[in-house]
């Protein structure tokens, strides 16, 4: 198996690095200092050079105004993204857009996603249902009412909801189906209420009461659903990796200038086994996301469906990220919660992608269930 990169995916990691490299960290208030959200926007500027430099179209087709790559160039962009925590819905956007390209009716696809290359729209999904326990889909009912679909039910922890111009939101019908809305907005008998993830960027729950759409609005195609909870579980393991890697290396610069007893502290057998086993964790990590991104990109077979890889890679990435954030706060002593240093941001960021589309432990069932379901033989 060759996970060696394309001259395409390297040309979009490289631009992405130049993008990137004049973002800092700690742009706007800590979370720990804020009790609201930590700005009213996102990173407005940002994403214009994001579209200048077409990373906003970069999974779309070229008829779209797009650079026609596949989701491995969008997790590269991610993660380099998560080392600067860029405050931009870009995992979001990418992943409906690409969703809708698959799965949407050709006049939806040419209405919208020319506009997302522009950087003129931006999109946003609610994939954590009400809990982030259960599936998604559940959350929201969807029934047909002559010509129009009608939406009934509510969802929580919807990221940049309220700055998102469609939100698209899963539902189930009553014969069993999952459909696929998209929703603007300021679509009538759509509420959000605020909520703030651990990151102290706005979430917001979504409660839909006789919401009325166009047919045109709602996917009800097979596979849609599935095609954007992949996108989205897979880009959340790119930026899982890209935090890590950059806390990890935040932890090596800081050890090898502390001194205790004339010596840096990185030379101290504690320490250097503790970094160690949090550089194996970001290896598995890096490893189980080009599979399922590798997966979800050709489609190619397996002993087990592509969920089984992503299930993994989710695994990989929640628990090696909440590993290498706290030991970097261990290796950093005090110095690791001053809110003048940025590694506490990053301890924040990481708690909420921890729990972004469910917890390890629902990851570890959903493996599970395939095992128990799937021949390996």
């Amino acid at each position: 198996m060759d996970f060696t990169f394309t001259e395409e995916q390297q040309a979009a990691l490289e631009t992405a690095k130049a993008v990137f490299a004049d973002v800092t960290p700690d742009a706007v208030p800590s979370p720990a200092l804020t009790l609201g959200a930590v700005a009213d926007d996102y990173d407005r500027p940002l994403w214009a050079r994001l579209a200048d430099t077409d990373l906003l179209g970069l999974v779309l087709d070229p008829a779209h105004g797009g650079a026609g790559l596949d989701p491995i160039a969008l997790c590269l962009v991610l993660r380099e993204s998560a080392r600067v925590l860029a405050r931009v819905p870009l995992l979001e956007t990418s992943a409906v857009a690409l969703t809708l390209q698959r799965h949407a009716p050709a006049e939806t696809s040419t209405a919208l996603l020319p506009r997302v290359a522009r950087g003129e729209l931006v999109l946003t999904a609610a994939a954590h249902g009400r809990t982030g326990h259960d599936p998604a889909p559940l959350a929201v009912t969807a029934r047909r009412d002559e010509n129009r679909w009608i939406l009934d039910g509510h969802t929580s922890a919807v990221p940049w909801a309220r700055h998102a111009d469609h939100i698209a939101v899963p539902a189930h019908t009553p014969e069993g189906h999952t459909v696929l809305a998209l929703l603007p907005r300021e679509q009538p008998g759509l509420t959000l209420h605020d909520q703030y993830g651990t990151h102290g960027e706005h979430l917001a729950e979504l409660h839909l009461d006789d919401v009325r759409l166009d047919p045109a609005d709602v996917i009800d195609t097979e596979g849609a659903w599935e095609t954007l909870h992949q996108l989205l579980a897979t880009g959340t393991c790119a930026l899982a990796l890209g935090l890590g890697e950059q806390v990890l290396t935040m932890t090596s610069e800081y050890t090898g200038k502390r001194e205790q007893f004339g010596h840096p502290v990185a030379t101290f057998q504690a320490v250097a086994v503790q970094a160690a086993d949090r550089y194996i964790d970001l290896r598995a990590m890096e490893v189980t996301l080009w599979q399922a991104a590798w997966r979800i990109t050709t489609d190619a077979g397996g002993p087990l469906p592509a969920a089984g890889d992503i299930a993994i890679a989710k695994i990989w990435a929640a628990e090696g990220v909440r590993r290498v954030v706290q030991t970097a706060q261990h290796l950093h002593g005090g110095f690791g919660a001053d809110t003048d240093y940025p590694l506490h941001r990053y301890h924040a960021w990481a708690k909420h992608l921890e729990l972004a589309l469910g917890p390890a432990a629902q990851h570890e069932e959903t493996l599970g269930d395939l095992l128990a379901t799937h021949s390996l033989t």
